[in-house]
This record gives C-alpha cells, sequence and structure tokens, in this order.
C-alpha cells in the first residue's frame, strides 16, 4: 500500500510538471507573438543605420575628393588671374570650404603684389556666420599682416585674436609687438616680446624671433618696414655684342702703329743689327780665305 501510494505521488508530481512547463512555453510563445516584433526592429534598425552611415561617410568622401580635384585644377593655371578665377568658380557646400577659397585666392593675389586686394578679401570671407573661430582668426590676421589697417582698428582686431586660449594668440601678440614699435611705445613692445619668450603656447621659431627683435631693439637698432623693391626688367644682351666694342677700341689706334708693326714683322733683315762692345786689344780674326773650289783655307801659321 506504502508503494503504491508513493508510486501514485510521484506520477502526479511528474503529471504536474509537465503542465508547468506546458505553461510557461505556452506564456513564452505569448510573449514573444506580442513583443517579438521589437527586437527584429531593433536589428533592422542597426542594420540600417549602419548602412545609412556607411553611404554617408562615402558620399563625404566623394564630395572632398571632388573638392579637392577642383582645386587642384584650379591650381594648375600659370598666371595668378587665372588661377584666383578658378578658384572663384569652385563650388563651395559649406563656410569652410568657402574660407578656404579665399584664402587660396588672397595668397594667390598677395604673389602678385596685390596685398589690399587680398586682405578685403580675407575680411569678407571672415565675416560669414556660423565659421568656426579657427578660420575667422586665420582670415583676420593674415589680412593685418598683408594690409594693416589703422593702428585703432588693427588693435582692436589684434587684441582680440590674442585673448588667452585663442588658437592664434602668440602670432596676435607678435603683430601687436610690432604694431607698438610703429607707435613709438618701445617699452611695451618689448614687454610683449619678453611674453612671447616665455609663453609655452609659442612655436620655437616664434620665440626665436622674439629674441630677436628684442636684441635689436635693445640695441637702440630702428626696424624700418619696407616693401619688396619692384624687380627691374632684365634684357638679355647677345654676345657678339663685346666684340665690336673690341674692335672699335683697336680702330681707335693710330694708322702708323699698326703699319709698322707689320713692317717690322715682315722684314727683320731692316731692323739695326745689335752690337757688342768688344775688350780692348782683342785682334780681329782675319776672315778666312777660300780657295777656287770654294773650300775654306786655315790660316798660316806664324
Amino acid at each position: 500500500m506504502v508503494l503504491g501510494f508513493a508510486r501514485l505521488m510521484s506520477d502526479t508530481d511528474s503529471f504536474i510538471d509537465e503542465v508547468s512547463e506546458e505553461l510557461r512555453r505556452d506564456r513564452l510563445y505569448s510573449l514573444f507573438r506580442k513583443w517579438g516584433w521589437i527586437p527584429i526592429l531593433l536589428v533592422i534598425a542597426i542594420v540600417g543605420g549602419a548602412a545609412y552611415f556607411e553611404w554617408q561617410r562615402a558620399q563625404a568622401e566623394q564630395r572632398a575628393q571632388a573638392f579637392g580635384d577642383a582645386l587642384l585644377t584650379a591650381l594648375d593655371a600659370e598666371d595668378p588671374a587665372t588661377r584666383i578665377g578658378a578658384l572663384e568658380t569652385v563650388a563651395t557646400p559649406n563656410a569652410q570650404t568657402r574660407m578656404i577659397i579665399a584664402l587660396m585666392a588672397s595668397a594667390e593675389a598677395a604673389s602678385a603684389d596685390q596685398a589690399p586686394e587680398a586682405a578685403a578679401r580675407l575680411r569678407e570671407a571672415a565675416q560669414a556666420p556660423d565659421l568656426n573661430r579657427l578660420y575667422t582668426d586665420l582670415a583676420l590676421l593674415k589680412a593685418e599682416m598683408l594690409d594693416p589697417g589703422t593702428e585703432a582698428e588693427s588693435r582692436q582686431v589684434l587684441e582680440r585674436i590674442a585673448a588667452p586660449g585663442a588658437p592664434y594668440a602668440p602670432l596676435a601678440e607678435e603683430q601687436l609687438a610690432l604694431l607698438e614699435v610703429r607707435s613709438g611705445d618701445l617699452e611695451a613692445a618689448l614687454d610683449r616680446l619678453r611674453a612671447i619668450e616665455r609663453s609655452a603656447a609659442a612655436s620655437p621659431g616664434l620665440q626665436q624671433r622674439a629674441s630677436q627683435l628684442i636684441v635689436a631693439l635693445s640695441s637702440g637698432a630702428v626696424l624700418v618696414d619696407e616693401g619688396p623693391a619692384p624687380v627691374a626688367e632684365e634684357t638679355e644682351v647677345a654676345p657678339q655684342d663685346e666684340a665690336p666694342a673690341e674692335e672699335t677700341e683697336a680702330e681707335q689706334v693710330p694708322d702708323t702703329e699698326g703699319d709698322a708693326a707689320p713692317e717690322a714683322a715682315e722684314d727683320p733683315a731692316d731692323a739695326a743689327p745689335e752690337t757688342r762692345a768688344e775688350p780692348e786689344g782683342a785682334e780681329e780674326d782675319p776672315a778666312p780665305e777660300t780657295d777656287e773650289d770654294g773650300a775654306a783655307s786655315e790660316p798660316a801659321s806664324e
């Protein structure tokens, strides 16, 4: 009886386990049917998002390559005016690319001795909205270096560029030091140059320039800001032009000298013979006598 009861209890437990397992399976299937689309949607979104970002990156690379090719094509022109015109025709999709075009065009204009035009182009490009300060400060700094404005305007612009933490603060401090030199305040210029020399943000080249300016200003040297001297047009001189000059010099010699030299060379026998002094008491040797055959006879012995 005990064994039968135990068998009955074991069969009941297994039945309960089977029923519980079926209930859990049905509950899982119902949850999957209700919320199973969410994981599928997440997988699709991840895969689609990755594909979209890859397509966007490929498009950006393609646009960048097209922009670079257009720049290289524009810079292949021969003269600066043609290069500037070609640069202005390049498509610029955003403010940063427009600033790059303005910087390159201003460099071409400066190389063609058009510094005011280049500075005006840079100042106009720096007024674009939503432009990174890196590009704005660079454009204004180059404009002040190419064609400075009035002292008050230049000081205002350079002091804004030289603010602490600005990307081109050391270079703006150098320009402010030169502005102090032009205005005659050497002490303020030396203070700014010493600050550049001690600045950790200044490059080694800038620190070296500051040290050289400190030495020059301390020694009493006067800095002169002169533009490049105009290059004179060189005219090629033919090599054969030197020969007629030599011929004209030869023709200026009197004809008598020219006639005497050939005569002396052609008839050396007419020149006076050289005479040598002989010692006194020396007797002249008698001329040898010749016989009829033409042979010289020996002188008779005494």
